[in-house]
């Protein structure tokens, strides 16, 4: 197996985890916060998608899907288009709601784009500089593992979200 390959099998794996998070919930349960500070289910995932949208998108040097697949429009969050959630506060936090099918619509447009476009890299396209603030700079492949840790830590978090909900 190929360094694409290990990466597209990662990123499978991460959605092996987003559609039994989130799944056939109801917008309450995606909205349920044990505390006023935590993230709930539908933030995490949607924050999730857009992360892997934003910078799969600037790899591939190609739009988002968020605002080129008419999601942003669908969504209609009260929220910058170029928002990703990242540095959200709480009351930002609150304002990213979205029933269950929508975001896992969305999830599956950016896992199919992210899946063709790992399709097309060469062993050479992973070394690829793209980001020189960095020492050592980033690199495509250790972009794309940023991504997939990143997926990995809010689907875990979701995921346990989920049994909280279902317990409840």
């Amino acid at each position: 197996m190929g360094s694409t390959e290990l990466l597209a099998d990662a990123f499978e794996r991460v959605r092996d985890g987003v559609h039994p998070a989130a799944n056939g919930l109801t917008l309450e349960e995606l909205t349920f916060r044990p505390d006023t500070e935590s993230n709930p289910i539908g933030w995490l995932v949607w924050h999730l998608t857009r992360i892997q949208d934003d910078h799969v998108a600037h790899l591939r040097g190609a739009g988002q899907r968020w605002l080129e697949g008419g999601w942003a429009d669908r969504f209609a969050l009260p929220l910058d288009p170029a928002d990703t959630g990242y540095g959200h506060d709480a009351e930002q936090v609150g304002l990213v709601v979205a029933e269950s099918a929508a975001l896992l619509d969305y999830f599956e447009d950016v896992h199919a784009t992210t899946q063709t476009y790992l399709a097309t890299l060469s062993e050479a396209d992973l070394e690829r500089v793209v980001d020189t603030h960095w020492n050592p700079p980033i690199t495509v492949k250790v972009r794309l593992v940023s991504v997939i840790a990143d997926d990995l830590q809010h689907v875990g978090q979701a995921a346990y979200l989920r049994g909280i909900v279902n317990r409840r």
